[in-house]
C-alpha cells in the first residue's frame, strides 16, 4: 500500500468518526463483517452503460443509463433510442433536433463507443460485475441494504428506479474506509490465467495503466441458482432486495411456467412454492424442486482515465451489429415509415 492510500483511507477513517451519521457507522460495520465473512472476490464479467458530459450539469461525467448490459451494442442499442426520443419528444428546435438525429445516423451505422450533439458527450462506458463470496456461497444482502417504502408484492408494482442514473463518475469520492480499501484491492485487477484469451488479458492489463482511478458504482442485487459449476444470475440486476425477491417470485409463481412451457403438475408447483416464499416475506434464499436460489448483492467497479470513464474494449464481445432501430425524421420531426 503506498503512502497515498494510506492517507487516502485514514482520511476516510477520520471523516466518519467525526461525521454525525449513526447509519453510516453502521453501514461500515456491516461492511466489515462482510469482509470476513465473504473474504473472496467472484469476476462475473463485463457490463456496459451509457455516461454523459454535459457542461450545462457540470464538469463531471454522469450515467445517463444504468451499466447493467451484457454486450457494449445493447448500451449503444439504449443511446440511439434515447437520443431519437430526445429529439422527438424534448425539443421544437430544428437545430437541435438535426445535431441530435445526426448523432442517432451515427448509431444506426457504426459501432460508436461516442458521439456528441448539442455540446454534450453520450459515452458508451464498461465496468466490471463481481460478487463477494464466502464459505456458504455469495453474499446475500446485508441488514443496512436500502429497500422501498412499500415493499409490493403486486406483479404490476414498479421497481425501484436504477441508482445509476445520474451518478456522478468522481474517482475521488469514497463511502466510507471499507469501501477505499475495496478501491485499493481492486486498482490493480486485470484479466489473468487460462480462462481468458490471450487479447482480454493484455487489453485488461493495458487499462490498469490508461484507466488507474477506480468508481465503485451503487450496489445492485439479483437472483442467483445454484448449479454443478457455481451459482447462476437469473435474471435482472434490480436496485434493492425487495425487487429482487418479487423477481423471484414473480418468476416461480407465473413468468417462467411461461417462458419454459411447465406442464400443468411443475406449473401448480412452483406456484405454491412462490406463495409460500412470499409468507416469508424477507427470506433471501429458497428452495423449490431440488433448486436452491439465492438473493445476492452484486457489486461494480468502473475505470476512469485521463479523458473519463473507459470505453468497451476489443476484446468484449457483440453479438450482433448497429442497426436502424426507429423511423426516419426530419429536423420538423416528421416521421417516415419505411
Amino acid at each position: 500500500m503506498t503512502d497515498d492510500w494510506q492517507q487516502q483511507i485514514h482520511a476516510l477513517h477520520e471523516d466518519l468518526i467525526h461525521r454525525d451519521d449513526p447509519a453510516a457507522w453502521v453501514r461500515e460495520a456491516d461492511a466489515v463483517e462482510a469482509s470476513l465473512r465473504y473474504p473472496h472476490l467472484a469476476l462475473r464479467g463485463p457490463v456496459f452503460g451509457i455516461a454523459v458530459k454535459d457542461p450545462a450539469a457540470g464538469p463531471e461525467w454522469r450515467v445517463l443509463k444504468p451499466v447493467v448490459d451484457g454486450m457494449p451494442q445493447v448500451a449503444r442499442d439504449g443511446l440511439q433510442s434515447h437520443l431519437f426520443f430526445t429529439a422527438k419528444d424534448d425539443t421544437d428546435d430544428r437545430a437541435v433536433r438535426r445535431e441530435l438525429l445526426a448523432a442517432v445516423g451515427v448509431l444506426e451505422r457504426e459501432p460508436a463507443n461516442e458521439v456528441e450533439a448539442c455540446g454534450v458527450r453520450y459515452r458508451v462506458v464498461r465496468g466490471d460485475e463481481f460478487g463477494r463470496v464466502g464459505d456458504d456461497g455469495l453474499e446475500p444482502p446485508r441488514p443496512t441494504d436500502p429497500e422501498p417504502v412499500e415493499r409490493s408484492w403486486d406483479r404490476q408494482a414498479r421497481d425501484t428506479a436504477s441508482p445509476d442514473v445520474g451518478f456522478v463518475l468522481d474517482p475521488d469520492s469514497t463511502d466510507g474506509p471499507s469501501a477505499g480499501a475495496m478501491k485499493l484491492g481492486l486498482r490493480e485487477f486485470a484479466y489473468r490465467g487460462s480462462h481468458f484469451p490471450d487479447d482480454m488479458c493484455a487489453e485488461s492489463e493495458g487499462a490498469v495503466a490508461t484507466h488507474p482511478e477506480l468508481v465503485l458504482l451503487p450496489t445492485g442485487f439479483g437472483v442467483v441458482e445454484r448449479g454443478k459449476h457455481g451459482w447462476r444470475p437469473r435474471g435482472a440486476l434490480m436496485a434493492t432486495p425487495h425487487d429482487a425477491r418479487r423477481m423471484l417470485y414473480n418468476g416461480m409463481d407465473e413468468i417462467w411456467a411461461l417462458l419454459y412451457q411447465f406442464d400443468d403438475a411443475k406449473k401448480a408447483r412452483y406456484a405454491e412454492a412462490a406463495q409460500e416464499y412470499r409468507a416469508l416475506d424477507r427470506a433471501d434464499e429458497f428452495r423449490v424442486d431440488g433448486r436452491l436460489f439465492r438473493i445476492c448483492r452484486v457489486e461494480r467497479m468502473l475505470r476512469m482515465g485521463a479523458d473519463g470513464p473507459e470505453q468497451p474494449r476489443r476484446s468484449d464481445v457483440d453479438e450482433y451489429g448497429p442497426m436502424k432501430m426507429h423511423p426516419t425524421m426530419d429536423e420538423d420531426g416528421t416521421l417516415t415509415y419505411e
